[in-house]
């Protein structure tokens, strides 16, 4: 049998990603290669989520390096989900740094394995900022370091690929905001403030955000690899996102339903609130304090990213989950992060019926 890379594996998406893999029964051995597999992971339940993966075996590697690390058996798949990637968080070298050279590395590396099946996780970031709505086949834009650093290393993938067109797979998903236990990143704030009491609209309720759940997301991607269309080589790229992507209203109804408490969320002007962010600001960053009201979060929260999954949906994928049957999920497998010593929060609830 030969074994599975997945660079990045002790990420977020990589880590539930080794679990789909480790299920399919397919690989000896998967090989979760990061450099934060020597250090303490700040998500108790992801760490835990990796120990007990079947054939998951953590070795330390910084992409950014050439990689050095020689497998002992044949390496049948490659995922790239080495990356920098939360915004605001780095300077915009970082980005490029890790992104960029990570790609360069990665495919490099794939070549001296003579592997040629290759997953690479992009973002829905190069499509830049706009109200439109946009899929696979719209023309990306970056504004940002980091959707900029994206789009240059699906480029270098690209490159890989065509070294050997007829031989190589190359599969590229764009997903939206990925969410669920461990995540730490947007929706988990977003539930927070909506159990906590502190969320606002800010004129924004109907703004759409493509987002999918984790577990969803790794359905998709192991399903897109296993059609018959790319076996034989060939590049498939598509969207990872809910269809439609869920309106900040629907994502704090769905807070609400799986939690079973009543919020009644206010309205606030749009300068005010970026005010308070300034404010805040001001405050916290010399004292090196963090906290949920950044001026770059709040100004995502009136923008749309309005994505949808063109390539995804006419190829037949069935989607598994809801966006409350994934939160309900999300609650049952990790209640920790949805605040259940909170006043006012139940106790666990049952999943609502997933979509067969």
């Amino acid at each position: 049998m030969t074994c599975a890379v997945i660079f990045g594996g002790a990420g977020f998406i990589g880590s539930f990603f080794a679990r789909t893999l480790a299920e399919s029964g397919r690989f000896k051995t998967i090989y979760l290669a990061d450099h934060l597999i020597d250090k303490q992971d700040p998500s108790l339940f992801r760490a835990r989520f990796i120990a007990e993966t079947p054939g998951a075996v953590g070795i330390s590697v910084d992409v950014r390096q050439p990689i050095i690390f020689l497998p002992t058996e044949p390496v049948g798949l490659i995922a790239n989900f080495a990356a920098v990637h939360r915004e605001p968080g780095h300077e915009p070298e970082e980005y490029f740094e890790t992104n960029l050279k990570g790609a360069e590395n990665i495919c490099a590396w794939a070549e001296q394995m003579q592997c040629r099946d290759l997953i690479f996780t992009s973002s829905i970031s190069p499509y830049g900022v706009s109200e439109t709505v946009k899929d696979e086949s719209t023309l990306p834009v970056p504004i940002t370091p980091y959707g900029g650093s994206k789009l240059v290393a699906e480029k270098i993938h690209l490159a890989w690929q065509a070294a050997d067109r007829e031989a190589r797979r190359l599969l590229i998903v764009r997903p939206g905001v990925v969410f669920g236990p461990g995540e730490g990143g947007n929706v988990s704030r977003l539930i927070k403030a909506v159990l906590g009491g502190y969320f606002v609209y800010t004129g924004n309720k109907n703004t759409r955000k493509a987002g999918i759940y984790v577990k969803e997301l790794c359905a998709a991607i192991w399903w897109m690899y296993n059609r018959a269309e790319t076996r034989c080589g060939g590049v498939e790229l598509f969207n990872g996102s809910m269809n439609p992507g869920p309106s900040i209203s629907e994502y704090v109804s769905a807070v609400c339903e799986v939690a079973a408490v009543k919020r009644r969320v206010p309205n606030m002007p749009y300068a005010l609130l970026m005010t308070i962010a300034y404010l805040a600001d001001v405050v916290a960053r010399p004292l090196n304090i963090q906290h949920p009201f950044s001026p770059v979060r709040v100004r995502k929260l009136v923008r749309s990213n309005n994505i949808l999954p063109k390539v995804l949906t006419e190829s037949g994928y069935r989607y598994k989950y809801t966006l409350q049957s994934a939160f309900a999920d999300w609650r049952n497998t990790c209640p920790s992060e949805w605040g259940l010593d909170l006043p006012g929060v139940a106790g666990a609830v049952k999943a609502p019926g997933t979509r067969g």
